[in-house]
């Protein structure tokens, strides 16, 4: 059996016995690098990298002492029993147009986050990109896969470390890893930005703002981008209230009025950028710092294989 693997969007080559041996039918290319294991679908000519996400038990929410906590993060102990792939960024603009063929967003830029958009929106953009990219299978994840996955394996409230808040958009141990409402008008780019000049406490003393192309901060250890700032991400989850056991494979309450949204985005409050961080809207709302990362479902590597 050959072991050579195909090349990969960054042009260099890799083998792992998980995506080489059985390598995802919808994949164009696939590997691993220094963050894990990686797989590219193709829409049209825009290509969308997912990174492997491993099974594992984490603790989800956040402890008492967190800086910027909130009374719904109330901590307990999760099991995903499942690995599954994920986005590598937030969908972008160019992903979107090239499904829908119409671009909803405010900050217009291929390479930034679509936003805009609702979650009842979300719905029919994988419904489109599920026939256009046979047995890719997306779907929005679970609010628990989603902070599994920011975490990264890290119990602190970023993947750095603890956040020390020294304003309401001051909290300097996110300039590297996140656009949040402290640094996200830094340099910005787009003639058109949301006017900033009365936000208090930033980080960066700017004027106009918005989203930021992706992919320009530092990954989290397994290689996603853009997991924390830029655009809130849209989950599947109804919100409610977490349980106080162990529990393996959480999909949240049956019912509800909002849908969550995780993350933060280039308008928050330093607080809100923050792994256990949990909002929520009702599903037809939108906004200019909504937006959504795929996952890959239901399938497992075991189910790949």
């Amino acid at each position: 059996m050959s072991r050579q693997a195909k090349p990969s969007s960054h042009g260099e080559t890799y083998w792992h016995p998980l995506v080489n041996l059985n390598p995802p039918a919808w994949a164009c290319a696939w590997g691993e690098d220094p963050w894990g294991v990686f797989a590219t679908f193709l829409v049209g000519d825009v290509e969308q990298e997912m990174r492997w996400i491993p099974a594992g038990t984490f603790w989800m929410g956040s402890p008492p002492g967190e800086a910027g906590r909130d009374a719904n993060e109330d901590r307990h102990l999760v099991t995903l029993t499942k690995g599954f792939w994920m986005a590598q960024t937030p969908c972008t603009q160019d992903l979107w147009l090239e499904v829908m063929g119409q671009n909803p967003s405010r900050f217009v830029s291929g390479r930034r986050p679509v936003e805009t958009v609702s979650w009842e929106d979300c719905q029919g953009f994988l419904e489109r990109l599920s026939e256009r990219c046979p047995g890719l299978e997306p779907r929005l994840p679970t609010e628990a896969q989603w902070e599994h996955a920011c975490r990264a394996g890290v119990d602190s409230a970023t993947w750095p470390g603890d956040l020390k808040i020294l304003g309401v958009r001051d909290a300097p141990l996110l300039d590297p890893i996140a656009w949040y409402g402290g640094n996200s008008g830094e340099g910005f780019d787009l003639e058109k930005g949301w006017d900033s000049s009365s936000w208090p406490e930033k980080q960066y003393s700017h004027k106009k703002t918005g989203t930021r192309l992706v992919a320009l901060k530092e990954p989290n250890p397994w290689g996603l981008l853009d997991i924390l700032g830029n655009v809130y991400e849209w989950c599947s989850d109804w919100k409610g209230p977490y349980p106080a056991e162990h529990v393996e494979d959480p999909k949240g309450p049956d019912s509800g009025s909002l849908r969550v949204f995780r993350g933060g985005s280039w308008n928050s409050n330093a607080q809100d950028v923050r792994a256990a961080c949990r909002d929520g809207h009702g599903p037809g709302v939108r906004g200019s710092y909504l937006g959504f990362r795929l996952v890959r479902g239901p399938g497992s590597a075991a189910q790949e294989r």
